[in-house]
């Protein structure tokens, strides 16, 4: 048994990639035996992967942040002891502590040491505001919260343990680096849902099992073992937690700036020679606009710009090649799925606006109302199954499952093994009796050059039932009105989706991940 499990197919698959990426390889006894035993011992968790690879490549630069850089053993070490003051807190196994921080070597620390002392870990928007923070603690039952120095006045009606960042630090150089024994369960991570619509939901996320995800990634996006990698996507979001899951099993030097900034974002891809580069599409724009860069030095190392976290326009995709090369992977998915497809530089080419294929181990159906599939190019519910679905909210409620496949809450089509997004189910309206999807016409409005962003909502109607209505922020320099975009749109879509209304807003309302915030938006037309 054991020894046909080892020669699995897919197992062996696994160990191929991971051959292939350098993950795996060869490398002195004490130190393969020593990233063999951290995993077995403390499985694929934050702490479980910083332990193998601190164990692999102890002297190999592991983190640099605005104000220091740290090997894979001194991060170890520091997250050892920031487990240590967490347990002097009074913390373990049957705590769920919350973390309240930008991206920085200490956030990375407070995540894993949660982990190290088996607690449950509660990633927290660091764009809550004090009343959503009370309701969301009492929600997750949290015991206690990490923050940054910053949010001290957030996090100031909380009833329970608060440690500040600086306190933290100023507790670790006090605490010995302890010996390790393994917690009596395993901590849960739980990601909130991002609440664009309405209050976050807490959503349990799996630990890896074993080596098959690392390998799934990594064959679809080609992430090298010990390359550099900025992390600009906010590492309290399920992609930016990915990314550095992602990184320390590759072992890459990790790169975090505290807060986005397009301009240092691109100065970093050159001064720290960027091999990878994991963000939202919001923030690839925003690169975008700065003043071009014609001596190409940001773009000499650069072989991969991951991203995931929201809706990436096709426009945009392609601008983003055409300015960096044919580096960009898109990963569509949720905190609930984890991933649905990967669309690869090819499949972009090939047509901007997919999500790419499924990966490996990965099922993806496109099926109707009574649960049947529908055919190649029709629209339909998304449905995904892996091994990385969530366990369910925290609140007991789950998605809807239809044969071990997942509800996505997404409508969609396939069309030769690509994935193609429509829209939120919640999003499509019926206007006059005609299914009307947003995205189509947000699509056909990306199409104008005067327009910078924009965003296309459903609101009821008196007439209709529901009508669109859309909202553009215009390039700088630019007279469009907005009778010139309903004139654009009405040659590119059917009459019966064209919008009633173009608003010109300054900007769109966005959460800390870039997502646009639709209930903003509508609360514009109520006032």
């Amino acid at each position: 048994m054991i020894v046909s499990t080892l020669l699995s197919p897919t197992l062996l698959s696994d160990v191929a990639i991971l051959l292939r990426r350098g993950v795996l390889g060869p490398a002195l006894p004490h130190r393969t035996a020593g990233q063999v035993a951290s995993l077995l011992a403390y499985g694929a968790g934050l702490f479980g992967e910083l332990r193998q690879a601190a164990k692999r490549a102890p002297n190999h630069l592991a983190i640099i942040d605005d104000e220091q850089q740290l090997t894979y053993d001194e991060l170890l070490g520091l997250v050892e002891r920031t487990s240590g003051v967490l347990k002097g807190f009074g913390l373990g196994d049957t705590d769920r502590v919350g973390v309240l921080a930008r991206n920085h070597v200490g956030t990375l620390a407070a995540m894993a040491g949660v982990d190290a002392i088996g607690a449950d870990l509660v990633l927290l928007n660091t764009g809550l505001t004090p009343d959503q923070l009370v309701r969301i603690a009492a929600d997750q039952e949290l015991t206690a919260i990490v923050f940054d120095d910053e949010f001290a006045e957030t996090v100031s009606g909380l009833d329970l343990a608060r440690i500040s960042e600086s306190d933290l630090a100023a507790r670790v150089p006090s605490v010995g680096r302890p010996w390790f024994l393994r917690p009596t369960r395993a901590g849960r991570t739980i990601v909130l849902t991002s609440g664009t619509t309405g209050t976050p939901k807490g959503a349990r996320r799996p630990t890896p099992p074993g080596i098959g995800p690392l390998a799934t990634i990594l064959d679809r996006i080609p992430f090298n073992a010990g390359e550099r990698m900025l992390i600009s996507a906010p590492v309290f979001h399920t992609w930016g937690y990915a990314a550095l899951q992602l990184a320390l099993g590759t072992r890459a030097t990790m790169v975090l700036q505290r807060v986005f900034d397009p301009a240092a974002a691109r100065d970093a891809l050159e001064t720290y020679g960027i091999h990878a580069h994991v963000a939202v599409p919001v923030m690839i724009q925003r690169m975008l606009e700065l003043p071009a860069d014609h001596t190409a030095r940001h773009r000499r190392s650069l072989r991969i710009t991951a991203l995931s976290g929201s809706a990436l326009p096709g426009g945009l995709a392609s601008a983003y090649m055409n300015e960096y090369g044919d580096v960009l992977y898109n990963l569509y998915g949720s905190t609930e799925a984890s991933w649905v497809s990967i669309a690869t530089p090819e499949d972009l080419r090939r047509d901007p606006r997919t999500s790419g294929r499924p990966p490996r181990g990965t099922v993806v159906r496109i099926l109707d109302d009574d649960g049947r599939e529908v055919r190649p190019g029709e629209v339909g519910r998304i449905f995904a199954g892996n091994d990385l679905l969530f366990d369910g909210y925290t609140t007991g409620q789950t998605k809807e499952y239809i044969d071990g496949l997942m509800a996505t809450g997404d409508l969609g089509s396939m069309r030769d093994g690509l994935v193609f997004v429509e829209g939120r189910e919640d999003d499509m309206i019926i206007s006059g009796g005609e299914n009307v999807y947003p995205d189509e016409v947000q699509i056909a409005l990306d199409r104008l050059d005067d327009i910078r962003e924009c965003a296309v909502v459903g609101v009821p109607d008196d007439h209709f039932g529901q009508r669109l209505v859309a909202f553009i922020v215009l390039r700088e320099g630019s007279d469009l009105t907005e009778e010139d975009a309903i004139s654009f749109v009405k040659k590119q879509v059917a009459r019966h989706a064209v919008p009633r209304e173009i608003h010109i807003i300054d900007e769109l309302p966005r959460n800390a991940t870039g997502k646009i915030l639709s209930r903003e938006l509508r609360a514009r037309l109520a006032e």
